[in-house]
């Protein structure tokens, strides 16, 4: 690893990250944290310490006139600590912190947090991972990055949707490269239905005094919570248009051709918001995937227990 990833202002750095998972409720716990007096967090996620990973942000590199431009720490090292940097500096608070969804199932991002000349926290909130799956199934629906059904997404393109919820492997990598008392394992379901005692525990895990917390704002359901298509297959309809027109990743095409078709792109993404529109409540996960899906992650996490140290199969499997 490139010692240009070890920062020469420790101080700079925030002293905990939010490191995921994606759609585990990270939204909420930034908002909760952020609404304490000593605790400051920038709106939007940073994704800094794997910004150069292909396989975490594939929107991030761009192939325009037969070369490709990519964020680079060996070519641009001051600028992109300045960049991350410049994140924090607004701010005389007691801590900092940042979150970025794509830390835990990041190798690289374990690393080059852990190698840094200041002691960084690290938070983690998991969800049932099936729930999970399918919560992160809607989301690329509606962003318009799924063409089938639930079901066939998990045969031919399983790695879209299961991949994040692989939670054993992924905090090995930080008890790996962390003392465990830095890190703070939390879970989705716990954090709706007892938050005050969620976040008794993370005030002292932080070292913040809790009675900052304003307990009337505390969430009875989570934060950034999705709204969804009404009718899920007139929804994969309309992606599989856009996707036979190349415009899936839209926006990641030249600026000259998303001119060329943005009026073609917003006459179909306008016209489906009339006749499909959202709704809160998603269609329910079918019991029958469900099931298939608790039996293969089950297996894949049996050992989290004892890695960080709470019973959490039982309560997420029966």
């Amino acid at each position: 690893m490139s010692n240009k990833w070890i920062s020469n202002n420790p101080e700079l750095l925030p002293d905990f990250i939010i490191g995921g998972a994606m759609k585990c409720a990270t939204t909420t716990l930034h908002d909760i944290l952020s609404s304490h007096p000593d605790v400051y967090i920038p709106r939007d996620e940073c994704h800094f310490f794997d910004i150069d990973n292909i396989l975490q942000h594939p929107n991030y590199n761009i192939y325009r006139n037969a070369n490709w431009l990519m964020q680079s720490m060996n070519k641009n090292t001051d600028k992109m600590w300045e960049w991350y940097f410049n994140k924090f500096k607004k701010t005389e608070s007691k801590i900092v912190g940042e979150d970025s969804t794509t830390y835990l199932a990041s190798n690289i991002a374990a690393e080059r947090i852990s190698m840094q000349k200041k002691e960084i926290k690290m938070i983690f909130i998991l969800r049932q991972p099936s729930l999970r799956a399918y919560s992160n199934y809607l989301h690329i629906l509606k962003n318009s990055k799924a063409i089938y059904n639930f079901e066939d997404t998990i045969r031919y393109q399983p790695h879209k949707i299961i991949t994040r919820s692989l939670y054993r492997d992924q905090l090995k990598n930080y008890y790996n490269c962390f003392p465990s008392n830095k890190i703070k394992v939390i879970l989705f379901e716990d954090l709706i239905k007892e938050p005050d005692q969620v976040l008794k525990n993370l005030s002292t895990f932080l070292n913040i005094d809790y009675n900052f917390f304003d307990s009337l704002k505390f969430p009875k359901s989570h934060s950034n919570k999705s709204y969804y298509p009404k009718y899920l297959n007139l929804c994969l309809a309309k992606n599989k248009i856009l996707n036979i027109q190349n415009k899936l990743y839209k926006t990641d095409l030249p600026t000259r051709l998303n001119r060329k078709n943005k009026f073609y792109v917003s006459i179909v993404q306008n016209l489906h918001k009339i006749i499909n529109p959202l709704k809160s409540e998603p269609v329910p996960i079918k019991q029958s995937t469900k099931k298939f899906l608790d039996d293969y992650f089950y297996e894949q996490l049996i050992g989290i227990n004892e890695l960080v140290g709470k019973d959490i199969l039982s309560k997420w499997f029966n």
